[in-house]
């Protein structure tokens, strides 16, 4: 594992309407953070955990940093990134560099978040790899400068009782899939583990927190029986897991929002076309 490198962070899952998306996210019983506006020109809710999140982010102006996001969602919603925690954001640059993994230089920027005694910046500082560097969804690198504007108490409760990031699923067509998990294991200075699910193949990189697996359309229906397949093309992410205190809790909210679920082998889904082009999966 890489010096400046301490697991995911977060992820972003990229939304035509942020006011959509978010109505959708409270009907799956998380508790959002505020509307909040980058000075990039992007704007997000954050579904906020003890150590980790993940982000609804829009991209309604064009700006360098949020061109890939915009890109993006010209082939649907869904699981866009994957934010990695580091503590220097100029180390983690340079150790990419070192190694040949094309990488832009760390940009600053901030948003606004709104308190009872003001409104303070929220300062962050990101390195992001080359597009090309991680073809199934960008990866970039993000150091809070203000984490406690952002992990506060008030937005770390959720009715549907999850408790964190469990992991990552991502589709790749055979003949890539063991290049295309090695391209990300590089970006953790780790070996991708093979493996194999009813016959069908996949790779697990371990992250320092929140596995990814790569693997193809037939290895994610192994996983996830009955739960169908996300429309965007391959590579891309295709299914986030959640910690959950209680699947029997997470299942009742589901049920009372009017949110249909899939029960699968780790313990109830919800499909890509209600998450926003990401199958959610809660376990216990």
């Amino acid at each position: 594992m890489r010096k400046h490198l301490q697991g995911i962070d977060h992820v972003v899952i990229a939304v035509s309407d942020i006011a959509q998306s978010a109505a959708s996210y409270r009907r799956f019983g998380f508790t959002l953070t505020p509307h909040g506006r980058h000075t990039t020109g992007s704007e997000n809710h954050c579904i906020m955990f003890e150590r980790d999140y993940f982000e609804l982010l829009s991209a309604p102006v064009a700006h360098p940093v949020t061109r890939y996001y915009r890109e993006f969602l010209g082939q649907g919603e869904g699981l866009a990134a994957l934010a990695l925690a580091t503590d220097d954001a100029r180390g983690f640059h340079d150790e990419l560099a070192a190694d040949g993994i094309a990488v832009d230089p760390p940009v600053d920027f901030s948003r606004p978040v709104k308190l009872e005694n003001g409104t303070f910046n929220a300062a962050f500082r990101i390195t992001q790899l080359a597009p090309e560097a991680t073809p199934a969804g960008k990866v970039f690198a993000c150091q809070h400068f203000t984490r406690d504007l952002v992990w506060r108490p008030e937005y770390l409760k959720h009715a549907n009782q999850a408790l964190g990031l469990a992991g990552v699923a991502a589709v790749v067509d055979a003949a890539q899939l063991e290049s295309v998990a090695r391209r990300y294991a590089a970006v953790f200075a780790t070996a991708p583990q093979p493996g194999h699910l009813g016959g069908a193949p996949h790779f697990d990189i371990a992250t320092g927190n929140t596995p990814i697996r790569f693997t193809t359309a037939a290895g994610l229906a192994q996983l996830l029986p009955g739960v169908p397949a996300t429309a965007r093309p391959q590579p891309c992410f295709a299914a986030l897991f959640f910690r959950t205190a209680s699947v029997a809790a997470t299942r009742e909210v589901l049920r009372a929002n009017g949110v249909p679920c899939i029960a699968v082998p780790q313990g109830l889904a919800v499909a890509p076309e209600q998450g926003h082009g990401v199958a959610l999966v809660f376990g216990e």
